[in-house]
């Protein structure tokens, strides 16, 4: 499984509906599971970012489903990010010439 960094800023909605922000993200864990991703942790951030969230995906397609299913939602504008552990940053470098 492939992990990616999820950052979130509520939209104008989701703030308005900032109260049900952690069931929304009960919701989410639930979503991501029927895209065959894992939530690892999510995280309210102060900053650019409103949330971060740490999630397990088998590819690139399934958290793009992901995140267009949580887009649907109206409450947070999202954007992904490919994260590398460092046993596959050494595999990657092990390749650079």
């Amino acid at each position: 499984m492939a992990t990616y960094i999820m950052l979130a800023s509520f939209t104008e909605q989701g703030i308005r509906n900032v109260k049900d922000t952690t069931k929304r993200a009960d919701a989410f864990k639930e979503l991501a599971k029927g895209s065959g991703a894992n939530i690892k942790d999510i995280y309210w951030t102060l900053g650019q970012y409103d949330i971060v969230a740490i999630a397990d995906a088998p590819d690139e397609m399934a958290m793009t489903a992901l995140g267009l299913a949580l887009g649907k939602s109206g409450n947070v504008r999202t954007q992904t990010l490919r994260a590398f552990s460092q046993a596959d940053m050494t595999a990657i470098l092990a390749k650079v010439v």
